[in-house]
């Protein structure tokens, strides 16, 4: 790891004379990974959001006690004896329908109509099912019995006044929002998602759409990475190509506006790698060559506040770079957990998987007849292998690789989130 703005940070045409672990690194990105402030959100834009405090309910849901059943709300006691061959009357005085209750109330001998989810009236205490009774002339006779309580949702069924309903930390599903709503929350305390502003550096860089010149390339990876920062909570707040000019890089490097900045392109140790020394001067370059492979020129470090990721330019290691370290930063800065969100299980190997010693190596993979094997092509710069493959596993850097029947952790790329 390095840091500071000495001239020893400058490793173009030079190589790394070093290069951190990758448990040092996120332990770099957990320690600078603090979740942002909290916001009100509207409940019609909460689902997916972290709360940034506890929620208590004000309100019973219901307020009231409610009919659970269609049918007859009358007084339980009263229909003791009821069967089929002994039905017993009673005289039908009003309705309760859902939002507009019967104004009366009760008395002995008397049974309101009532609908599921209607308020039950004062004095009635149970509702009997609609089939069991017949209706003539504003009489109804039942032919069972229903016991006091009986098909009669209470009020505070669902939820009662002061419950917590949502605990803070939470990542809020559709049912916690549909939870928010139903006891009148307009509004949700909610950590802010971070802004990130994507800066794809390269002169041979050119958008999808736009004149390609030769020797120049489209633009892949800020499309990749809009994508992966959307999945992980956070808002693009700007994309930009830019050519390979110091000026360039660091003013949009250091323009306000951004809690997280990915640069993509320009982290290595070429001429025109710019970006690191940019850093180094503006701020704070805290890691840069880390052990791992692809991605191996990957750094970061800190602008005021702001983390800036140095993501290589090869797709592939872009990728990587990004869901190491980038992505685990704008997760728990907007509440998240760290960890992927993809599923994972764990695998047999089919064929042999070769790694070496001091280095973490990530795999592409696919699965044949229930085991992982490595695909043919491992180049940082093949997009397509990330499409064609199943997932990929981590080959520690403890180890040489994994013999056919070892069990590896296989991530698949579909999400499960």
């Amino acid at each position: 790891m390095t840091s500071g703005s000495s001239s020893h940070l400058d490793v173009r045409m030079r190589g790394f004379s070093a290069r951190a672990l990758v448990a040092q690194v996120r332990e770099w990105i957990d320690e600078e990974s603090i979740p942002l402030s909290g916001e009100e959100v509207g409940i019609a834009e909460a689902h997916g959001r972290v709360l940034a405090a506890d929620v208590v309910s004000t309100i019973d849901v219901p307020e009231f006690h409610r009919a659970a059943m269609d049918g007859y709300a009358l007084r339980g006691a009263e229909t003791t004896g009821a069967g089929d061959y002994n039905r017993l009357a009673f005289e039908i005085v009003g309705e309760s329908l859902p939002g507009r209750a019967f104004a009366g109330r009760v008395q002995a001998g008397q049974a309101v109509r009532i609908m599921t989810g209607a308020p039950i009236p004062d004095g009635a205490d149970a509702v009997l099912p609609a089939e069991y009774a017949s209706e003539n002339d504003n009489r109804v006779e039942i032919s069972t019995a229903v016991a006091p309580q009986k098909h009669v949702a209470p009020r505070g069924e669902d939820v009662k006044q002061g419950t917590t309903i949502a605990a803070a930390s939470r990542r809020l599903r559709p049912q916690d929002v549909g939870l928010l709503a139903s006891v009148g929350c307009a509004t949700v305390p909610a950590i802010r998602q971070p802004r990130v502003r994507i800066l794809a550096t390269g002169n041979e860089i050119v958008q999808p759409g736009d004149e390609r010149k030769p020797h120049q390339i489209f633009d892949a990876n800020s499309h990749m990475l809009g994508g992966l920062v959307a999945r992980d909570g956070g808002v693009l707040e700007s994309c930009s190509a830019l050519a390979d000019s110091r000026e360039a890089i660091r003013d949009a490097m250091i323009a306000p506006g951004a809690d997280v900045v990915l640069v993509t392109g320009g982290s290595s140790v070429g001429a025109e790698d710019h970006a690191p020394m940019v850093l180094a001067a503006e701020g704070e370059l805290a890691i840069h060559g880390i052990a791992m492979r692809p991605s191996s020129p990957a750094g970061m470090g800190k602008i005021g506040k702001r983390l800036v990721f140095l993501l290589p330019g090869n797709p592939v290691s872009c990728l990587c770079a990004y869901d190491f370290f980038a992505g685990r930063a704008i997760r728990l800065l907007g509440g998240r957990s760290a960890e992927w969100p993809y599923a994972s299980r764990s695998v047999p190997v089919g064929r042999k998987i070769v790694s070496a010693v001091g280095r973490m190596d990530y795999v592409r993979v696919a699965i044949v007849e229930g085991c992982v094997e490595p695909l043919a092509v491992g180049g940082a710069s093949i997009l397509s292998s990330t499409t064609r493959a199943d997932g990929f596993v981590i080959i520690p850097e403890s180890s040489e690789g994994v013999a056919p029947g070892g069990e590896v952790l296989f991530y698949q790329y579909d999400l499960i989130s």
